[in-house]
């Protein structure tokens, strides 16, 4: 017992020296026997509210000291507040200690855990140790991960409003709120708010109508989810028939009935049906001037109908005579304005639609592709219509040539026509229909295409494989005039062996086949081809290569080099090509460090089995082109599955970490799903080389009762420790209602080809005054290169200086740029430009002033 009271007074000297005690003292202390110190209260987890620092608490007796250790660290002396007092009843003295943590000392430390205190405690029997505390920074986020949405449901149908609070430390408890009342669900049975944060109302009933807000809140702050309303309707229904009345003098009787057991309410249906009932009370033996009353036929019946023939007749006859008329002066006013005006439908290759900067693009592809997808319906032209009203250039050199004139003339609409010059076997025309792919097979997806082939002559053309991103422009002239040739483009369907053997290459886009081979042309063919790569030149070294006659594959050049065999320029989702040989060609990058980023068109599709209470839901990761999607829509499509959320861009690095799909948040009161399958991963090279096997996955859930109809959930994409993308789905499963995501394409797309002058933007004389014009240097310096400058193409241009007509090829790569855009602006304003200049640099003499300048 002395020995013990040494070590208690050496601890008190101790701590009043240094202010700390050490572990091994603790320890060797709390193996003497006998009563240790009860803790009275303990410390208890606390949360810091802004800056306000919070207090912790122990009291213990019998205690000589009480000391807090933090984070495995002593608190100093200094930082205790204590104090001693006797209880009354027991007569033990009992100490209380409190410290102070402030948000600082939360911040500045960085452990594998919370921040957290315990309390030690010394008598002179031992040592005590207390609980753990937990301090953290509490918070609530703005918005909601979830806001609930309006519905409008049946009487005694269910209703369920999903919420999701906003993240927060404490976790925010959920309360809901209607018409701005509190909503109890321990008043009312029929409704429950403790699933998951949601609100249930097993059986609507028309009370339940009103507006219902997610309120969320902890010892921050208190946050509001969006209103949102929900509709109680009921549907009308007849009430019982009444009694007959008596038999009329016309030998009927009636009967009435109303619709009010229970009347339509809330917009619900009006009874299916009449209201009322007539028959013939005598069973047709009631006669009328001596005829069976079946057998009368009254004159005022006859009349009406006579009345209603002939009206029709004369009808349809004004219509015709008035549609001959409108016809005639139609044609009239057009005869008017002959070859001599200049209009932008003329540079957009006679398609006005093509000047419609609002045409909604075509979802199976992506909205952010830029390459083609289909020919727009053909249509007559002048070949020389007004330039639009917005490009308004009055330059003598612009006049000279030939598209400044009557720019104040709009663009005219013209009827959809079969063009002349395009051969009857590889193109038709037919009237656009957009059509929505449904899982029931009445609308379904024309079988996919991968070639197509046409006759061009000497005037050139255009080939597009639909909705692949795919085309190849045959400039006018590249064929003799006395020749012609039937030239194909195909995308290649098999396994690609275009990377190098060690795999450090990937497939940017699909292999493409252009021919016949020992086509002669004297200029190059224009070739876009959609790509997935986000191009750097930091991070990206892309290749162009050819297939040998042998099968093998040669590089052919690499797009940041000079060449003069071929030329590349990349856009941000398409590559386009001057190509003077026909052959094999595939776009290949190889990564130079691991920021190389490919991108990946995530989708989400799905579909009921055969079992009526199993449903699927599968992921697809695929190259962001056309042509990679557009597969899988096919596939989709033929096993009825449906696009459940607009598809989303991935960024995909190639620092050779894995992806990860997990599928989240399902209502587990509703549905179910097989463990250990919410998360599925691929490896890296799955991904990296996905254009081979592309990546795809399905979850498989199962209803609990086929009364559910609705589905919620999230899908996540994510690389690890790289980019993310949530796909949100709300769906209906049911058999009668299908909620989907309207998802479009164009089934009449079958223009595969264009000949003529029908093919191009700009017409064929003004492309001739712009060749002629640029083709020769002159000394004001208005050459091809000038033109290649203020269209941004900037690089490699010792390859144009080989060509017949420099400023011919230019063009072409502008077509072959601009071909789906419709915007005329880029080609108007260079020329703009280039006569300003031109005019800058003219003397002001007199004679120079009226110099014509065409060059």
């Amino acid at each position: 017992m002395a020995g013990l009271s040494w070590c208690a007074r050496f601890l008190r000297v101790l701590i009043d020296f240094t202010g700390t005690v050490s572990d091994a003292l603790a320890d060797s202390l709390s193996s003497v026997g006998g009563t240790l110190p009860h803790f009275l209260q303990e410390p208890e987890d606390a949360y810091i509210i802004k800056n306000n620092p919070i207090k912790l608490r122990c009291r213990a007796t019998p205690a000589l000291q009480i000391f807090f250790k933090c984070n495995g660290e002593w608190v100093h002396q200094n930082q205790h507040t204590s104090q001693e007092y006797m209880d009354q009843n027991t007569g033990l003295k009992i100490r209380e200690v409190t410290i102070n943590v402030t948000r600082q000392q939360v911040e500045d430390f960085h452990g594998p855990e919370d921040y957290w205190c315990l309390c030690v405690a010394w008598s002179h029997l031992g040592t005590s140790k207390s609980r753990k505390a937990t301090v953290r920074i509490a918070y609530l986020r703005k918005n909601f991960e979830q806001d609930p949405q309006g519905k409008e449901v049946p009487i005694k149908g269910m209703i369920v409003l999903h919420c999701r609070p906003p993240e927060g430390v404490p976790m925010a408890e959920v309360e809901w709120l209607k018409n701005e009342e509190l909503v109890g669900s321990f008043e009312d049975d029929n409704i429950d708010t403790r699933a998951d944060h949601n609100l249930i109302i097993n059986e609507a009933r028309l009370s339940d109508s009103g507006n219902y807000t997610c309120l969320a809140s902890n010892v921050v702050a208190k946050r509001r989810s969006a209103t949102a309303t929900v509709v109680v309707f009921v549907d009308g229904v007849w009430e019982e028939w009444s009694e007959w009345t008596m038999c009329s003098a016309q030998c009927e009787r009636q009967r009435w009935r109303e619709c009010n057991s229970p009347p339509p309410r809330h917009r619900g249906k009006m009874c299916e049906g009449e209201g009322q009932s007539t028959e013939n009370c005598t069973g047709g033996l009631c006669t009328q001037n001596g005829k069976l009353m079946h057998d009368v036929k009254p004159q005022s019946l006859e009349n009406s109908i006579d009345v209603a023939l002939y009206s029709g007749l004369a009808a349809g006859v004004i219509a015709v005579v008035v549609l001959i008329v409108a016809i005639t002066l139609y044609r009239k006013s057009q005869s008017e304005y002959g070859v001599d005006v200049i209009d932008s439908s003329a540079l957009a290759g006679g398609n006005p639609l093509l000047l419609n900067s609002s045409m909604q693009p075509d979802i199976t592809v992506g909205q952010t592709f830029s390459s083609p997808i289909c020919f727009q319906d053909s249509i007559d032209k002048e070949l020389f219509d007004p330039l639009p009203d917005k490009v308004k250039v009055q330059s003598s050199f612009m006049v000279s040539l030939g598209v400044a004139d009557r720019a104040e003339y709009h663009v005219k609409a013209h009827q959809e026509t079969l063009p002349a010059n395009l051969h009857p076997k590889y193109s038709t025309v037919e009237g656009k229909k957009t059509t929505m792919i449904a899982p029931n097979g009445i609308h379904t997806l024309r079988k996919t295409q991968f070639k197509t082939s046409a006759v061009f002559g000497h005037l050139g053309g255009r080939l597009v494989i639909p909705n692949a991103g795919v085309s190849l422009l045959v400039p006018h002239g590249a064929i003799a005039d006395d020749t012609s040739w039937e030239m194909y483009m195909l995308i290649n369907q098999e396994e690609s062996s275009a990377q190098s053997e060690e795999r450090c290459e990937i497939l940017l886009g699909p292999e493409i086949t252009y021919g016949p081979p020992g086509l002669n042309l004297s200029y190059p063919v224009a070739m876009t081809i959609a790509h997935c790569a986000e191009v750097s030149a930091e991070n990206w070294n892309i290749k162009l290569k050819r297939q040998t006659k042998d099968n093998k594959w040669e590089e052919i050049m690499s797009v940041d080099d000079e060449s003069t065999s071929c030329y590349c320029l990349m856009d941000s989702h398409s590559c386009h090509l001057l190509l003077d040989q026909p052959g094999c060609y595939a776009l290949v990058g190889e990564p130079i460090t691991d920021a190389a980023i490919k991108r990946l068109r995530i989708a989400v599709f799905g579909s009921v089995e055969a079992s009526s209470i199993d449903y699927s839901l599968r992921v697809h990761c695929v190259d962001d082109t056309p042509h990679a999607f557009q597969r899988v829509v096919t596939a989709e499509t033929s096993r009825g599955g449906q696009l459940l959320e607009e598809p989303k861009m991935l960024f995909f690095k190639g620092n050779c970490l894995s992806l990860q799909v997990s599928i989240q948040d399902i209502p587990q009161f509703l549905w179910s799903i097989k463990p250990f399958t919410t998360c599925q991963e691929f490896s890296f090279t799955q991904v990296w080389y996905s254009n081979q096997q592309p990546v795809h996955c399905a979850f498989s859930l199962q209803r609990h009762s086929t009364s559910t109809t609705q589905l919620s959930c999230k899908i996540s994409v994510r690389q690890v420790k790289g980019h993310e993308q949530i796909l949100q789905v709300y769906t209906t499963v049911g058999e009668s209602e299908k909620e989907t995501v309207p998802f479009f394409m164009q089934a009449d797309c079958t223009v595969t080809s264009q000949t003529g002058a029908k093919a191009f933007k700009i017409p064929l004389s003004i492309r001739q005054r712009i060749c002629t014009t640029f083709d020769t240097a002159n000394t004001k310096g208005k050459d091809w290169q000038l033109l290649a400058q203020k269209l941004h193409i900037q690089r490699n241009l010792s390859y144009f200086t080989k060509q017949k007509s420099p400023s011919a090829v230019i063009l072409s790569l502008w077509e072959a740029r601009h071909q789906d855009s419709g915007d005329l602006d880029s080609l108007a304003s260079a020329l703009e430009e280039i006569g300003k200049i031109h005019c800058k640099s003219l003397p002001q003499s007199p004679d120079d002033k009226e110099t014509d300048f065409t060059f």
